[in-house]
Order: structure tokens, then sequence, then C-alpha cells
């Protein structure tokens, strides 16, 4: 009875959410190799390095990109690194790019290009709003629960040598309904810890009573920390610098902050005297570091992020969420394998779908073939 229920739930879940599963998959295949495709396809997000060359700082970007964009105003400056592009965030729904080493702009490029078109139907199958990304939550949830009830159906019967390898291995010379059943079984299978692992870093973005369940585990039952905001302290008298504010962060967050990938930094000006001066570090691996600075003596405010060395396995797990959700917690080949894993889990809707469509085939023949009888 249990092994029938099993199996109606894997069936009529998967066959539930077996479009959005597929959506969900084929496009994290291209997320996960985002930043390389876009440096491949962007000539402009390059900038040739011209003997060691230094960073412009952030006060003389934006000042220049007031005479290139009169009537813009720079929000924030992202240094990728050296030898690319420079990005700033103006009050524009467009991103531009600019030399860091001579300010000359590069590029105007619209925040709704290619790679934003995927990452809208990843987190919400192209529908607008809370709706997508619930669609898209509830069917990982339901896919963390076909990937249980797979594994029940896949658990051979006896250990016996033709079970395992039936089990194990995928009869490529046989017919296609066996190949195919074999595709979603065997690979299923074999996907299966990777899949769990996208699933369930999926779905810590995705509710947030998952994101503070597995903190609590984690943790041995501690909450985290709650947000603060935090402000510059506006009856500092300070004397007055020849140098910005927002450059000597910039400098600090490069030369005393950063401990990883000290070359990439992002800085954001303040609008108002009380606000902090914003600046992200170590932004490596698919994790960063978020820091805030009074604008006036460059102290670290208390809502500023603590260094991830530093961190307690608790929040260790959540700041390097999205790098175990993007496979960039272990670079190129951590991203190859999530790729194939990805693309295994694209299938498994597919063939999931081809094995009840043959089963339906074949029941309807099987009633076809029955005599009827009738009394005389």
């Amino acid at each position: 009875m249990l092994k029938k229920i099993n199996a109606w739930l894997h069936l009529w879940l998967g066959l539930a959410s077996g479009i959005v599963v597929f959506i969900v998959s084929i496009t994290g295949c291209v997320l996960v190799f985002e930043q390389e495709l876009k440096s491949l396809t962007r000539p402009w997000s390059h900038a040739k390095r011209v003997n060691n060359e230094a960073y412009l700082p952030p006060s003389q970007i934006a000042g220049r990109l007031k005479t290139a964009l009169p009537g813009r105003e720079t929000h924030s400056i992202w240094y990728y690194g050296h030898e690319q592009a420079a990005k700033v965030t103006i009050d524009a729904d467009s991103m531009v790019f600019v030399n860091p080493y001579t300010a000359e702009v590069q590029a105007i490029v619209a925040g709704d290009d290619f790679f934003h078109f995927i990452l809208d139907g990843h987190v919400g199958v192209w529908i607008e709003g809370e709706v997508g990304h619930q669609i898209v939550a509830w069917a990982t949830l339901i896919f963390f629960i076909l990937l249980v009830t797979g594994l029940i159906l896949w658990w051979p019967k006896k250990w016996t040598k033709s079970e395992k390898k039936k089990a194990f291995s995928i009869k490529w010379k046989a017919k296609f309904r066996r190949v195919n059943y074999d595709l979603h079984n065997v690979l299923g299978f074999y996907s299966l810890i990777l899949a769990m692992i996208l699933i369930l870093t999926g779905l810590i973005m995705g509710f947030a009573w998952i994101n503070d369940g597995v903190y609590w585990l984690a943790s041995g039952g501690s909450e985290p920390a709650k947000r603060i905001s935090s402000f510059s302290d506006t009856t500092q008298i300070i004397t007055p610098d020849s140098i910005p504010a927002v450059d000597r962060a910039f400098r600090k967050g490069l030369e005393e902050i950063a401990v990883y990938n000290k070359d990439a930094i992002i800085v954001g000006f303040p609008d108002e005297p009380k606000d902090a001066i914003y600046i992200c570090t170590d932004m490596d691996r698919g994790a960063w570091r978020d820091v805030y600075l009074d604008q006036y003596t460059l102290a670290a405010l208390p809502s500023s992020a603590v260094q991830v060395d530093n961190l307690k396995f608790a929040d260790w797990l959540r700041r390097n969420n999205y790098g175990l959700h993007v496979g960039a917690i272990g670079n190129m080949p951590t991203k190859i394998i999530y790729f194939i894993a990805s693309l295994v889990c694209a299938s498994l809707p597919v063939t999931g779908f081809f094995v009840w469509w043959g089963k339906r085939k074949k029941t309807k023949r099987v009633k076809r073939l029955i005599p009827l009888h009738y009394d005389s």
C-alpha cells in the first residue's frame, strides 16, 4: 500500500511540477556560467591595463561621468578586478561600463539583457512579482519530495548482481522505452546528492521559514542576529581632508578590510549626511562581505558583516548559500559538475513524462486485448 502511495505521489507531483522544474533547471545551466559567458560575449567588459595602472578612485570616475552623462547621478561603482571594466549604477534603468583607469565610457547596457531574461525565468518562470517566485519555490519543494519518492522507487528489491546492474547502469542497446527508463532511473540516482544541494540552497532563498529553520539546526537552536541600520555620526567635528570620504573608504576597503580577491570592490555613494558609506569586499566564490563605514570617521558601523573566516558554522552557511547554489564555491570544477547536475535535473521531467506516457499507452493496449464476455 505504501509503495503504491509513493508511486502515485511521484507520478502526479512530477506531472504537476514538470514544466517549472524543467525551466528552472535549464536556465540554471546557463546561469552557472553567467560570468564566463558575459566575458566572452561582451568585449566592452574588458579594460586594458597599461604599466600596472592603479584604479581611478570613485570620486574621479563619478566626476568624469557627470561630463559624459549630464544630469545623471552616480549611486555605486563596481570594480570587478584589473583588466575588467567597472560597472556604474546611475539614476536610470541602464548600467554604464567604464574603463577603471581612464573613466572612458565603454558601453551603456539596458537592465533587461539576455542574462536578466534567463534569471527572470529561473526565479519566477517569467511571471512578474511574488506569484512567479512562489510558483518556483513550491515547485522546488515538490521536486525535493520527488527525489525522496524517486529514491524509494529506485531502491532494488533484492541486491542481486542483475538488480544492481539494472539500478546502476544504462542499457544503451535496448529499445527507446528501456533506455528512457534507465536515463530517468539511473541518472536520477547519480545526481541525487547534487540535486539535493541545489534544491535545499534554492529553498533557503525561496522560503524564509526554511532559511530560519536551517539556521536554527546549524547553530544548535540559535536565531540569526537581527539586522540593524547604521548611520554616520553627524555630530563629529572632523578636520577637512583633501581626499573625499568615498575615496578614503575605497582605499580602506582594498588595503585594510578585504582579505580575499583584493582587486574587487563595490563602493556606494551616500545620499545624505547621516548615511553610511557602503562597500562590498571579499567577493570570492559566490560570497561577499557588506561593510558600512561612517563617512566622517571611516569607522566600521555595527551593521557591517563579520569577515568570513571568523563566522560560526551557521553564519558561514548562510553567507555561502548563494555560492553553494550556483557552484561557485569551488570555482570552475564545481561549476562544471553543477552544470551537469542541472542538465540531469532538466532531463528528469522529460524522461519521466515519457515513462508515464509509455505505461499509459501500454495500459490502453492491454484493455483492448481483453475479450468481452456476454451472458446469453
